[in-house]
């Protein structure tokens, strides 16, 4: 895998061709010590909007953030989106395949956070049908905090499923993947007939390389380091912004 940065130059000379599937977190934006301390640039949107409309409408982010958070990061711009890796799905058309949180999973992430209370510098984050465990800032309760995410997975049960990623846990809907998301939006008219390109930089994303792969696009990850599926990659989330700006500017 080696750096690439000219790979998205099909996007200019090819718009028709191609469709783009972007990770958020560590991608599009830095990464940060909590969830709510990611900082988007304030032109960011603004290059999305733009490059989304010179492809047709063929660019979605694809996350692990539920859709109102994802939509708020971006507002008022309003992509195809798929959340909470793939869980929930908002379509071309704006129409939304979501997951309902249920009493027994919101009672399960109530114990998470009382079991979690007294660990300094673990987070819970509440995504409604899912629930992370960050320990960015406390790594050393890695391997207790596998533990408890490991039998609170076994009580949630078969429709859930537990999900590792940079220094997070989670436990989210095991219906999907962020693969199968890409999948079903090049279904759709706007994506389907293109070649898809899958950009990330965490485990949770070798599911759409893989796709990408197969399919005869381009899979990209963002930072060194690790086996991966993606066959090129770029330094940073701040490489891929200032191609992006680069590319609504051409």
């Amino acid at each position: 895998m080696q750096p690439d940065g000219q790979a998205l130059d099909v996007l200019s000379s090819e718009p028709h061709g191609w469709a783009v599937f972007l990770d958020i977190d560590g991608t599009l934006i830095d990464l940060a010590e909590t969830p709510e301390g990611i900082v988007v640039p304030p032109d960011l949107a603004g290059h999305l909007e733009t490059l989304s409309k010179r492809l047709g409408g063929a660019l979605a982010l694809v996350t692990g953030r539920a859709l109102p958070f994802a939509d708020a990061l971006f507002s008022p711009l309003v992509l195809p989106i798929a959340g909470l890796h793939g869980a929930e799905r908002r379509r071309a058309d704006g129409s939304i395949d979501k997951v309902d949180d249920t009493p027994a999973f919101a009672t399960l992430k109530r114990s998470l956070e009382r079991v979690t209370a007294d660990w300094p510098g673990v987070l819970i984050e509440d995504k409604g049908a899912a629930v992370a465990a960050h320990y960015r800032q406390a790594p050393d309760r890695q391997e207790a905090l596998l533990s408890v995410m490991t039998s609170a997975l076994e009580e949630a049960g078969p429709d859930y499923a537990l999900q590792r990623g940079k220094m997070v846990i989670e436990i989210r809907p095991a219906r999907a993947s962020k693969g199968a998301a890409l999948r079903a939006f090049l279904s759709e008219p706007a994506f389907a007939g293109r070649k898809p390109i899958a950009i990330g930089d965490d485990l949770t994303d070798e599911a759409m390389f893989k796709v990408a792969n197969e399919l005869g696009g381009l899979s990209i990850r963002i930072g060194e380091g690790g086996e991966t599926a993606a066959r090129l990659s770029l330094p940073s989330a701040e490489a891929l912004r200032q191609i992006l700006k680069r590319l609504a500017s051409a």
